[in-house]
């Protein structure tokens, strides 16, 4: 399986996945209103969101990914007190991931920290197709739409997988009580 480097744009921030490839993972791009906010708070709107709104993510077990540099530059938002935290690098406001709190073994890491763009379809597979097509700018192409039952039921499946394997822990984000790494600034 590839192991993937994962690095911000200025480089501070640098690590890996393990065990990580198509069939591990899903990768999806995601048109979700808290995506583009999330993306529009960085001040990285051209960089992550595609033509249509929707951010390439791929989802995976937090315990699959690894910070070895720059954690000190790790910084979180959350879009409101439950929303999910958004992970990013202070020193260059690039966005890392997704993740559900300490308990829940998943990330959905954005593509702009896997150094993979020229393999990226190679490691990850292409995308299952674009969610939450309600919130996308302009109108989607069939053939990128893909099978939202299908996607859902993988997304909750690998899930269920995950957590009855303990793919929770270890954790960059959450120290070993479920404390967040850096405290989230709650947008509201």
């Amino acid at each position: 399986m590839p192991r993937i480097k994962l690095e911000c744009s200025c480089g501070k921030v640098k690590g890996s996945t393990e065990e990580v490839n198509a069939n591990s993972g899903t990768r999806i791009d995601c048109c979700c209103d808290d995506c583009q906010k999330f993306a529009q708070y960085l001040g990285q709107e051209n960089s992550v969101l595609d033509q249509y709104g929707g951010t390439d993510i791929f989802q995976m077990p937090i315990s699959h990914l690894r910070i070895s540099e720059g954690n000190e530059q790790i910084a979180c938002i959350r879009l409101s007190d439950k929303g999910l935290y958004r992970w990013y690098t202070q020193c260059c406001n690039t966005p890392i991931g997704n993740t559900m709190g300490a308990g829940v073994p998943f990330i959905g890491v954005i593509h702009n920290f896997m150094a993979n763009a020229s393999t990226r379809d190679e490691d990850l597979g292409k995308s299952r197709g674009h969610l939450m097509i309600k919130f996308a700018r302009k109108e989607i192409p069939e053939n990128l739409l893909g099978s939202y039952p299908k996607i859902v039921l993988r997304m909750f499946s690998k899930l269920f997988v995950w957590k009855m394997r303990g793919l929770n822990k270890p954790s960059a984000f959450f120290d070993a009580n479920g404390g967040a790494v850096a405290t989230p600034k709650i947008l509201s």
